[in-house]
């Protein structure tokens, strides 16, 4: 099992930046990879940024390049999503997700095992 806990969620005026967090404990052990995902209301889930989590390598939605980057800490059990220059779509839940060693990397909602909480961004104009 795989626990994860997002924090770093605001509101914040269009262009700010804002730095959300995952906390998952002992997750390089577990996953193949970790994801950001959110979900807008009326919307559904869509995956915005994912990293290997034993590697670096990383990769976006097309929606996101350029404003939003993931990162990891392994050492803190930490990954991150900055994202620069916001706007009022950004306006979402967002939710940090990991994929199962031996599973294939992807931005697909069903194929990620473990959830965390959500944490709210809110993008005022």
């Amino acid at each position: 099992q795989v626990q994860l806990v997002e924090s770093g969620g605001g509101s914040v005026q269009a262009g700010g930046s804002l730095r959300l967090s995952c906390n998952a404990p002992e997750y390089t052990f577990n996953t193949n990879c970790m994801g950001w995902f959110r979900q807008a209301p009326g919307k559904e889930r869509e995956g915005v940024a994912g990293i290997y989590s034993r590697g670096f390598r990383t990769y976006y939605a097309e929606s996101v390049k350029g404003r939003f980057t993931i990162s990891q800490d392994n050492v803190k059990n930490m990954v991150y999503l900055d994202i620069n220059n916001l706007i009022p779509e950004d306006t979402a839940t967002y939710y940090c997700a990991a994929i199962p060693t031996g599973e294939d990397c992807s931005l697909e909602a069903a194929e990620h095992t473990y959830w965390g909480q959500g944490t709210q961004v809110t993008v005022s104009s």
